[in-house]
């Protein structure tokens, strides 16, 4: 599965010394491991047998009843919101939490390549995060380099392409080495673009779209009149995809807010808050997110027919 996310909010990790990590690692893994067992479903880091069938986003699935084809939304935004509590409510450690979260966005990408939507995009880890604690910093970034490794065979050959946006200038050498690979990989896949924002927020997105204008203007490439809305979303970070504005942002936990996340993206977007815990967020969510969004009427600021 693909945890390109570790919640970009609420992670309420414990506070150790850096001397118990690999033994507490281990502790979580075994716990998890036995929890998942008991679940049925598998992890998706190379360090565990997975026991679910593999990816198979190249295989189409008819709609869901009810759902139809032609207003399926063509992106969809996701902050992934609760791992932390998830595993505290089921007497487990926070990174239990975050492995649960990975099978829980690994069913949502197949769903996403089953159901013709093209862009998904998943908030991984904000800028606001770089002021936690340095041992969950390192955890959260391993988890994500480990799960990028594991899952690019499967990715690549499911027809996805993955993208990663965000500051990357804190990022480890060893992590954007792997980000480079598969993003050079998986750059011609077609299917669906899993688009993974780490180390970023939509305040750092609009304000580096403001610094490459201004520099552009500085060299005389352009000139301040013709700065518009196309020119900015040219620089947006998600000028990586076909379709940078989601048509419908999903977060789950209960909290009703968008944390800093797509600000210039979402001017139009559909919410839907799910009560659901990120781990609890699966097909079932997934579809009455999906029902919520094709019954609502988006006018981009026109009148109601």
């Amino acid at each position: 599965m693909l945890s390109l996310r570790v919640p970009s909010t609420s992670f309420d990790f414990p506070r150790f010394h850096a001397g118990d990590l690999e033994r507490r690692w281990k502790l979580g893994r075994d716990s998890f491991l036995s929890f998942s067992h008991r679940r049925g479903f598998g992890l998706g880091v190379s360090s565990a047998k997975s026991e679910t069938a593999p990816f198979t986003a190249a295989e189409e699935e008819a709609l869901p009843e009810g759902l139809q084809p032609e207003l399926m939304p063509k992106h969809v935004a996701v902050i992934m919101d609760g791992n932390g509590r998830w595993a505290k409510n089921k007497g487990l450690q926070p990174w239990d939490g975050h492995r649960a979260g990975v099978e829980a966005l690994r069913e949502i990408v197949e769903l996403c390549g089953k159901w013709g939507i093209q862009v998904l995009t998943v908030f991984a880890f904000s800028t606001d995060n770089w002021i936690r604690p340095k041992i969950e910093i390192d955890f959260l970034l391993n988890l994500f380099e480990r799960t990028l490794k594991s899952e690019l065979e499967t990715l690549a050959k499911n027809n996805v392409r993955i993208s990663i946006i965000g500051d990357s200038s804190k990022l480890p050498k060893s992590l954007l080495k792997v980000i480079n690979e598969v993003e050079e990989v998986t750059k011609n896949n077609t299917r669906l673009q899993l688009i993974v924002a780490v180390g970023y927020s939509g305040k750092y997105d609009v304000l580096q779209a403001c610094r490459g204008i201004a520099q552009r203007v500085k060299d005389g490439e352009i000139e301040v009149e013709e700065i518009d809305e196309r020119l900015i979303e040219q620089e947006l970070e998600t000028n990586c995809t076909e379709f940078p504005n989601p048509d419908l942002l999903i977060r789950t936990s209960g909290e009703l807010r968008v944390s800093n996340f797509l600000l210039w993206q979402l001017a139009y977007t559909e919410l839907f808050f799910a009560q659901e815990l990120w781990p609890d967020f699966g097909r079932s969510g997934f579809i009455e997110a999906l029902m919520s969004f094709q019954q609502r009427q988006r006018r981009f600021g026109g009148r109601k027919s």
